[in-house]
């Protein structure tokens, strides 16, 4: 069996990066297909599908040279398509899967002059734009680590890509299609997924956990219609006040930290040693990464706690308001009510749809006042812990990331949330995983100045092959027999 040679790998993955990956992504950044939970209308806009088929008409060039392998789209009404790659292998056993999003996030204001979501923009090593680092890269990715194993003759297992639609939204539309597809697709020895950060841009991180995440609109209404402050305040609660009273059932003002039990969990042991790991690792770029204001100062000063709380422990953001004129335009008026968008980031262990429906019950009993107070949740999303890594994986991602940065690779937890992680999780309860990706300091994603790191994502891209060839070789390199699951659908 030919042993990977990294010279020829990098030396590979680099011309493809340069010549085909990052000029698609140029293209694919001025395509605002924003998730459907920004963009009602996506289906009739078209974006989606204009990024959809950019993505499926890229790879069908490509796999071309993957003997046996084909592409598929899988739609249904009212859900986002699915793109779905098979491509066999000469090694007998489980299959690899790979996965990664196209759909992006809403445009986001305070971007540098000459910069937006839709405008693409390459100074450097960064590429500018929505969506580019989360997560449009990783179908080019996955697919050029199999390209380069081809190349070099080496033998892998059976790969399975899928590029989801609705990711940014919560994932609603992947169920639907994983239970069509999981009974085909078999027994995973290997989840890759693309989708997740790096501490920095020095060495492989590896995703170890991730946040599961609950929210929705919350409204409080007091008036049937705006009346004088001067002649109802001190009389008519304010729903703003109303609002910041609720929100105390939340989470404590003073320190942050969120006091209903639902939302949290009891932190595992090796998850608090990694943590202290990381923090050596990147000292005061656990928070200076993060664009503060001058003379603004993190929650605390133990680094280590500091990756907890972004990774292990529940948080509350307030990410949207409404019933409130712009300040320039406001009068001396008692409004009538008030909207806020809720987001509760959960322990990654915690139960989402348990943490959900008490997020509504908590809002939503004995308002403050008799005011009337609704909270529509939006789809729950559950977080996930990953289960020990056996040592030919890690081995393999340590030699993938001393050959490709120079250093062995890291772990820590995610902020974030990736659905599809939790799901794939209980669906190959017995799978490896293999999380990480691009997204670094100040790379900002969903944010103003989003950006990808360049040669990042070519190192993760080298990562994948590594990660391949050595699923493989734990298996024996024993020959395969068989063909893929797509003989099972028609085309589309």
């Amino acid at each position: 069996m030919p042993t990977l040679d990294h010279a020829a790998l990098s030396a590979f993955v680099e011309k493809t990066w340069a010549e085909e990956i990052t000029p698609t992504l140029i293209d694919y950044i001025r395509i605002p297909n924003k998730s459907p939970m920004f963009e009602p209308d996506w289906e009739k806009l078209g974006h989606m599908e204009q990024a959809v088929q950019m993505f499926a008409d890229w790879a069908r060039e490509k796999i071309k040279a993957l003997p046996g392998t084909k592409l598929d789209i899988l739609r249904a009404p009212g859900r986002t398509p699915l793109i779905v790659i098979d491509s066999p292998g000469k090694i007998a056993g489980d299959t690899v899967l790979l996965y990664g999003h196209l759909d992006k996030q809403p445009e986001m204001t305070g971007w540098a002059p000459g910069k937006g979501p839709w405008i693409p923009v390459l100074e450097g090593d960064k590429l500018y734009g929505r969506g580019g680092a989360d997560d449009g890269y990783a179908l080019f990715g996955a697919l050029t680590a199999l390209l380069a194993l081809e190349k070099q003759g080496v033998a892998r297992a059976r790969a399975v890509v899928i590029i989801e639609a609705s990711e940014e939204s919560g994932s609603p539309d992947l169920p639907h299609y994983m239970g069509l597809l999981a009974k085909k697709i078999g027994a995973v020895g290997l989840v890759v997924c693309l989708d997740s950060g790096c501490g920095d841009y020095d060495r492989l991180w590896l995703t170890t956990s991730l946040r599961g995440l609950v929210g929705g609109t919350l409204r409080i209404d007091v008036l049937e219609e705006g009346v004088h402050s001067g002649d109802a305040s001190g009389v008519v609660p304010s729903s703003f006040r109303i609002l910041r009273m609720l929100l105390d059932r939340l989470d404590d003002v003073a320190t942050g930290e969120v006091k209903p039990a639902a939302f949290k969990a009891k932190i595992p042991d090796d998850r608090r040693k990694q943590a202290a790991i990381a923090a050596d690792a990147l000292g005061d770029a656990v928070f200076s990464k993060f664009p503060f204001v001058k003379g603004m100062a993190p929650a605390g000063s133990d680094r280590a706690e500091l990756i907890l709380n972004r990774t292990w422990r529940p948080a509350l953001s307030i990410t949207g308001f409404g019933g409130a004129p712009e300040p320039e335009k406001a009068g001396n008026v008692l409004r009538p009510f008030t909207t806020a968008r809720i987001s509760m980031r959960l322990a990654p262990t915690a139960d989402a749809d348990a943490a959900s429906a008490e997020l509504k019950r908590i809002l939503e009993t004995d308002p403050p006042y008799g005011a009337k107070v609704s909270f529509t949740p939006e789809q729950p999303g559950s977080g996930w812990n990953a289960p020990p890594t056996d040592d030919w994986l890690m081995n393999a991602l340590n030699a993938a990331s001393s050959a490709a940065w120079g250093k062995p690779a890291a772990m820590m937890g995610e902020g974030g949330s990736i659905p599809f992680m939790g799901m794939l999780g209980k669906v190959f309860p017995k799978a490896q995983f293999a999380i990480t990706g691009v997204l670094g300091p100040n790379s900002n994603a969903h944010g103003p100045n989003e950006f990808l790191h360049l040669p990042t994502g070519r190192r993760v891209t080298e990562t994948v092959a590594y990660a391949l060839d050595a699923h493989a070789r734990q298996k024996g390199g024993a020959p395969k027999t068989g063909g893929g699951f797509f003989s099972l659908f028609k085309p589309r």
